[in-house]
């Protein structure tokens, strides 16, 4: 199957393209949009991928499914355009970026800053119909996002996951931590933030870790310049 997706990334998943899974996904997803409002945009589906090549990744950021709002969803986990109001979740997202590293809050909610610099925005699931969260779940998303983080963790070396919640902790359980930087806390969610994401200082311990073995850090900041 021909997937228009980043190279690296279509050869890292070759595997993948023409298992039955992946082919019933695919009629799955191009019904849906033929039937009625998909995000993010079609063309944005693999956006997650195309601005962060496999061998650029540096960080893994792991969200569940795309924001279902109108104009939210970019194809990236927790980021949205500029102009969109900020999610919840992104709004303490950006509280805790400040209280962890002093940045001051971004005028936008578009994270692709961090994308550029090998940070991987990835949702467990990739599609969600309007105004319906979770309603791609179960339908194979899974399966290929989870063979995306394995050859992440098979192939590359100290790479750091930063799993938020219990969903992203269950999905990331095989990522071998002698080799790599697993980061955990509660999700982000105005609904859990407070029990434990707030004070978990995910940004400067990523950053800790990259400079331990000689990778470059992330400039968290970015979103501001």
């Amino acid at each position: 199957m021909d997937v228009r997706i980043d190279p690296t990334w279509k050869a890292a998943l070759a595997s993948e393209w023409d298992k039955d899974y992946f082919k019933e996904l695919t009629d799955f997803v191009r019904g849906r949009y033929a039937q009625q409002t998909v995000f993010p945009p079609a063309g944005k589906i693999f956006a997650a991928f195309d601005a962060c090549p496999f061998d650029k990744v540096k960080v893994v950021i792991l969200g569940q499914d795309p924001y279902p709002g109108f104009g939210q969803a970019n194809g990236l986990s927790f980021s949205v355009n500029p102009g969109v109001e900020l999610p919840r979740s992104l709004r303490n997202i950006y509280q805790e970026l400040h209280d962890d590293l002093g940045c001051p809050p971004p005028p936008t909610g578009d994270l692709s800053c961090w994308a550029r610099q090998g940070v991987l925005l990835l949702n467990a699931t990739l599609t969600v119909d309007a105004g319906a969260p979770a309603s791609h779940q179960n339908r194979g998303w899974e399966t290929f996002t989870d063979a995306a983080i394995r050859k992440l963790a098979e192939e590359r070396d100290h790479l750091v996951f930063i799993l938020w919640g219990a969903y992203a902790q269950r999905k990331g359980e095989f990522i071998d931590r002698s080799r790599h930087c697993v980061i955990t806390s509660p999700h982000p969610s105005p609904l859990s933030a407070s029990r434990g994401f707030f004070g978990s200082k995910p940004f400067s311990r990523a950053n800790d870790y990259l400079a331990a073995n000689g990778i470059k850090a992330i400039d968290w900041c970015c979103c501001n310049k």
